[in-house]
């Protein structure tokens, strides 16, 4: 006799995140985490970053990448993987996928980023660009690793991939216990999930704070029971998800306190600030969490916060028009 009631999907635990944490051990960069005296000064609190953007592929993505790969069998690395991305989790899934002499296949909308593009290709994956929008690459990604037997490597909404991100918190919380507040840039959903989940388990009065760009506030409307259109380009593309993860969102729903929204300029002073005072590069969604954190400093003033610079792959022209809209501004 079969039920048809509604399936409760598994949960990420702890104990899955410490898993992932020894199978990434030794395989990606164990970046810095750093306190920074000038951004402490300036916003009122101490803050803690977390250079993720000095990943090799510049990038969080690896962790959840090399997690889901690292688990699968002899028979599925040698019929290969198939990953849908603008970016960064390409990179990530073709980087690890060569050094582990598995087959990958990364199918990109036609948008993506020339230098995201060029950066799969080197890591020899086969690269597939379709679509005018992510919907359409997804579809058509899903629909040829049918047709060719391959294993999708989702950017978030994997268990695998959500534990791999996790992997972060455990290395902030380790290094720097005092931490009482985490603040996370939000996409599809998997790093804040990941994060979040390993948290909590450790610190269950630790703050964790999502943040979004306006233009893609789904994880934000979820959390405030709101409805708002997204947009349909910001210079966070790296966190231009149009709906979460059918995993993740229950994971920010209930071990997320709050998420908040960051508009262009915000993003765009936040890179500033970090190319300026950290001299470091990061993309627009890895700069979206010191986006909220100067945008609302009151809200964080006293506090120990730790910000993940999620990722450094930006356009050398879009930061070049940034420099220089910053120039004029100031």
């Amino acid at each position: 006799m079969t039920s048809d009631a509604p399936t409760t999907p598994p949960a990420l635990t702890l104990d899955d995140v410490r898993a992932a944490a020894a199978r990434l051990r030794g395989e990606i960069v164990d970046t810095p985490c750093l306190r920074s005296r000038t951004l402490s000064a300036m916003t009122g609190c101490e803050v803690v970053l977390k250079f993720e953007n000095l990943q090799f592929t510049a990038s969080f993505k690896e962790r959840g990448a090399y997690n889901k790969m690292a688990q699968l069998t002899p028979a599925e690395r040698a019929s290969g993987v198939l990953a849908v991305s603008a970016g960064n989790h390409a990179q990530g899934v073709a980087y690890h996928a060569q050094r582990m002499g598995i087959p990958a296949t990364i199918v990109m909308p036609r948008f993506a980023p020339a230098v995201k593009v060029e950066n799969t290709r080197r890591f020899g994956a086969t690269v597939v660009l379709e679509g005018d929008t992510f919907d359409d690459a997804r579809a058509h990604g899903l629909a040829l690793a049918r047709e060719r037997g391959l294993i999708v490597v989702h950017p978030y909404d994997d268990l695998a991939v959500m534990a791999g991100q996790g992997t972060i918190a455990l290395e902030m919380l380790a290094q720097h216990p005092q931490i009482d507040t985490l603040i996370v840039s939000v996409g599809g959903g998997g790093l804040i999930s990941g994060i979040a989940t390993a948290a909590r388990a450790l610190r269950p009065d630790i703050e964790i704070v999502g943040v979004q760009t306006e233009r893609f506030p789904a994880a934000w409307c979820a959390k405030h029971d709101s409805a708002r259109e997204a947009g349909q380009a910001t210079i966070a593309d790296g966190i231009a998800v149009k709906v979460p993860g059918a995993l993740t969102l229950p994971v920010i729903r209930r071990q997320v306190d709050d998420v908040l929204l960051v508009d262009e300029d915000d993003i765009e002073q936040a890179i500033l600030l970090l190319l300026e005072i950290e001299k470091t590069v990061v993309e627009g969604a890895g700069a979206a969490g010191l986006a909220a954190l100067v945008k609302h400093p009151s809200r964080f003033r006293g506090r120990h916060v730790g910000l993940v610079l999620s990722g450094g792959n930006i356009e050398p022209l879009m930061l070049a028009e940034i420099i220089e809209r910053g120039m004029v501004k100031s």
